[in-house]
């Protein structure tokens, strides 16, 4: 029992303190009035997020999946809406009153990890029909979430439906089938993107060939990102960001500020903070004894992980630019409180669920 409090415990603790470092950052890359407003939004979002989080934590695990369904079929709609109502340059937002904005994108990533829990712990993964149906749940979202277009969300849900589907007990074969009809067709799917994203799939090869175009974001986050070096240039001295030649350093490229006042070290010690918070969803995930706990756990990871991954992967350079936030660091109300309802549902399976 002490080892489940200590368990839920530090889960929550990890959280508040990747939260404070992505306060630290935001404020420290604030250099205009506009860019201290954003500083106080985020901080307005993680106080609504704790609420949630307060209310959540003991809301049974079990009830989210009687509510699966439901969620489901909700979010397939306002993601239809969304094509229709949205705004910005791609339509992935629904303005709800004043400078509120609604991302349903973002919260519907725990409803699909609900979905695909539910459905593959009450059926046989094995066979292929079920396999098969599974495909269908999950491409429905994944089309329309590839027409806003978000290319990098559609592909978070690809990974999390595969790997899933492997770890509720699929053949390796149809995955593998699958997955090969995907590559085969895959030139089909290039003719399919809109003409910025091809453009940012070929400037993540050779950035340098348009420096002051769609190659200009990735090479300044590694001329951020190196001009770091060991120790940093210290807090609030970055010239990347301090200067505004980094752009959407408070949304996708915060990594880079870190990376630029706290240098290499300040980076192996945020990594190894975000590791422990992973192990601690993994001690979960592989140890509970419910199937819907495990899987709901187990996607929440793989969700976690891969947008931790994606996120600096983007601003480093070894991944092509995808959208993705860092989780409770990149500026964004409907990601930090999609990211809270996750931690509240691994919170109470933690507490709830039968473990080894």
């Amino acid at each position: 029992m002490i080892k489940k409090i200590y368990s839920e415990n530090t889960i929550v603790w990890l959280t508040y303190i990747i939260i404070v470092i992505g306060l630290l950052l935001q404020f420290g890359a604030s250099n205009t009035v506009e860019t201290h407003q954003i500083f106080l939004k985020q901080i307005v979002w993680v106080i609504a997020g704790t609420i949630i989080f307060l209310f959540l934590r003991k809301f049974d695990y079990r009830n989210w999946q009687k509510l699966s369904l439901p969620l489901y079929i909700f979010f397939i709609l306002l993601l239809m809406a969304v094509l229709v109502i949205g705004y910005g340059p791609a339509k992935r937002w629904i303005h709800i009153a004043g400078p509120i904005d609604f991302q349903p994108s973002e919260f519907f990533k725990i409803v699909f990890i609900l979905i695909l829990a539910k459905y593959f712990s009450s059926k046989s993964a094995e066979k292929l029909p079920v396999f098969l149906g599974g495909i269908i749940l999950a491409g429905i979202p994944a089309f329309l979430i590839l027409k806003e277009p978000n290319l990098g969300t559609c592909l978070l849900f690809i990974i999390i439906f595969f790997s899933l589907a492997y770890i509720a007990g699929a053949k390796k074969k149809h995955i593998f089938t699958i997955l090969l009809i995907a590559v085969l067709i895959s030139p089909f799917l290039w003719m399919g993107l809109k003409k910025y994203q091809r453009e940012r799939l070929v400037v993540f090869l050779a950035p340098w060939k348009n420096p002051l175009g769609m190659g200009y974001n990735l090479l300044q986050s590694k001329i951020a990102i190196g001009s770091g070096g060991l120790l940093g240039t210290g807090y609030m001295k970055g010239t990347q960001t301090e200067l505004s030649f980094l752009p959407a350093y408070h949304t996708d490229f915060i990594f880079c500020v870190l990376s630029e006042q706290f240098g290499l070290i300040g980076v192996i010690v945020f990594i190894l903070i975000y590791l422990w918070f992973l192990e601690r969803i993994a001690k979960i995930a592989f140890t509970t004894q419910d199937n819907f706990a495990k899987l709901v756990s187990s996607g929440i990871l793989i969700l976690f992980f891969l947008q931790i991954f994606i996120n600096i992967g983007m601003a480093s350079g070894i991944l092509p630019v995808a959208g993705i936030p860092l989780p409770f660091v990149s500026y964004g109300g409907s990601s930090i409180l999609a990211s809270f309802i996750e931690i509240s549902i691994i919170y109470n399976i933690s507490r709830n669920s039968a473990l080894f």
